[in-house]
């Protein structure tokens, strides 16, 4: 399983690569990594893809995933910061474990981009051209997942809070922070 990010967290739009272990499902604790002073979080939406695709055409996009999900997306702004400046990787600032936490699953058709967008803000680019975008790249397979990413900087979090995010009067995104 591939997990692709579409981001707005340098000021401009990145396509960010996490591993497995990065995902933290609904409800568990965020663990601040050691090492950081100033964590910060963007919500997201994130896409389930749901069929294999290369090179996908953005009129054909809305065929290749199922189910969308609120989610918050960690990055640790000083380890980001130290890498750019050093000429280093910036995999330390956002591939931690647990650095993207994922509420639950919504069918596509339940939610349409101008709810989630009235949800969160405006995303970082649409969801058929993120599809569309990450397939150019990469083949997607089913089970990866796509997330992108509200195009505003990411706000600061801190030990204790709690971030949620209800949709049509039911939670579905929780995560303490710890």
């Amino acid at each position: 399983m591939k997990i692709v990010g579409i981001t707005y967290w340098t000021g401009a739009e990145e396509m960010i690569l996490k591993n497995d272990s990065c995902l933290l499902n609904n409800r568990k604790p965020m663990f601040v990594p050691e090492g950081t002073k100033d964590l910060r979080a963007s919500e997201c939406i994130v896409l389930r893809v749901s069929r294999l695709g290369k090179g996908i055409s953005e009129r054909f996009a809305e065929r290749y995933y199922d189910a969308v999900a609120f989610g918050i997306d960690f990055v640790a702004m000083d380890v980001l910061e130290h890498a750019r400046t050093s000429g280093r990787s910036w995999t330390s600032a956002y591939g931690f474990d647990y650095s993207l936490a994922v509420g639950d699953w919504i069918k596509k058709e339940e939610i349409s981009e101008s709810e989630i967008e009235e949800a969160i803000g405006p995303l970082t680019t649409t969801i058929n051209e993120a599809i569309s975008r990450v397939s150019k790249d990469m083949t997607i397979r089913q089970g990866d997942l796509i997330y992108i990413t509200a195009r505003r900087v990411p706000e600061p979090v801190e030990q204790e809070q709690i971030i949620s995010k209800t949709i049509n009067g039911e939670e579905r995104l929780y995560c303490r922070i710890k």
